[in-house]
């Protein structure tokens, strides 16, 4: 892989948790691929390591933070589907309790400076803070959390080897975490290799034409390599009455906040449905529909898609399926089979 530039912390940490054991914590090589945009996350506050990766993978996948004992973080994130929750239109949590809302992937994180759909968070550090204390997703309680770590061997050990202060506590649990969520770079799609000019990049005539007709409709929204501008849109979707989920006006109560959701990347978007914040398509073509057909105007509707009084982008049949062969072509399967990320 050819790369931009290299950020490597190689002063290990050293520190003694008892008089015969040294531990040393091997500062983890974060690289940033040479087709991304900058970082966005300050790496240098909270360098991963390899003991600090391994606490943060093993409260992912812990079920005992939340009430029941059996939602944890990898519960609405399943890495076969690109740390999404395949198979269920709005995620589910403790006690088979129903949310609103669709789980969105954790990759590239570190590339983003706003998280979940409506941008309630924006430091990468703290954002588990929100479903963790969901009552309808983990509905954690932090003292229960800090007593059953501290009554866990394994986790008194992994700590104790991932901090100098060895200690057991949110900050450090939090730091682990993004630890984790950091190193969760898919990078390696076919498309990747195709940017770098690597081995592995050939492109058919259909999905080259895919790409030519997505950056010409739909690279204005879904930009750059990571396939988003981190941007906040209205795109349309007819408002389910049921719902009536306002998306970033609950954080801001800004009326041009109105129903608008964060524009989601597409990298490994053919193992994510069902697709937008509500899961409401089930299929990569049910999606190119609604933009084609069946965007309805209001007020704070992207000025992109409603040009000079037409709605949607205008999609042939042939090329909705060349998009569709091109978005393929994102699947990153060497990420989705990485065993540093299983649990």
């Amino acid at each position: 892989m050819k790369i931009k530039y290299s950020i490597a912390f190689i002063l290990p940490l050293l520190w003694s948790c008892s008089k015969d054991e040294v531990y040393v914590d091997v500062p983890l090589k974060f690289e940033v691929p040479s087709n991304f945009p900058p970082l966005a996350y300050n790496i240098a506050q909270n360098p991963p390591t390899e003991k600090g990766f391994e606490l943060g993978k093993k409260i992912f996948y812990d079920g005992r933070l939340s009430s029941d004992g059996d939602i944890s973080c990898s519960f609405c994130h399943i890495q076969q589907n690109a740390f999404t929750h395949h198979g269920h239109t709005v995620s589910h949590g403790v006690n088979n309790a129903s949310g609103t809302r669709n789980s969105p992937s954790i990759q590239n994180m570190a590339f983003q400076t706003e998280f979940m759909w409506d941008g309630a968070a924006d430091n990468l550090d703290y954002q588990p803070v929100i479903p963790l204390l969901s009552a309808i997703e983990m509905n954690g309680n932090f003292a229960n959390i800090m007593a059953m770590m501290k009554a866990d061997p394994k986790y008194v050990k992994l700590f104790s080897q991932a901090f100098p202060n060895k200690e057991i506590n949110t900050e450090n649990m939090f730091k682990a975490l993004a630890q984790f969520m950091v190193m969760n770079i898919s990078s390696n799609s076919r498309f990747d290799k195709y940017r770098r000019n690597e081995s592995g990049g050939d492109l058919t005539d259909d999905e080259l034409a895919g790409y030519s007709i997505f950056k010409a409709k739909c690279a204005s929204c879904h930009a750059t390599d990571l396939f988003t501008d981190n941007s906040f849109r209205n795109n349309g979707l007819p408002i389910n009455p049921m719902v009536n989920d306002v998306g970033r006006y609950r954080l801001t109560q800004l009326p041009q906040d109105y129903y608008k959701f964060k524009v989601p990347s597409l990298r490994n978007v053919a193992l994510t449905a069902p697709y937008m914040h509500d899961g409401r398509f089930g299929t990569l073509e049910a999606v190119l529909n609604h933009y084609a057909n069946a965007v309805v105007s209001s007020p704070t509707l992207d000025p992109l898609l409603n040009q000079n009084g037409t709605l949607g982008i205008a999609l042939t049949s042939t090329e909705k399926t060349q998009i569709i062969a091109f978005l393929k072509t994102l699947t990153d399967y060497q990420y989705i089979n990485d065993t540093r990320f299983s649990e």
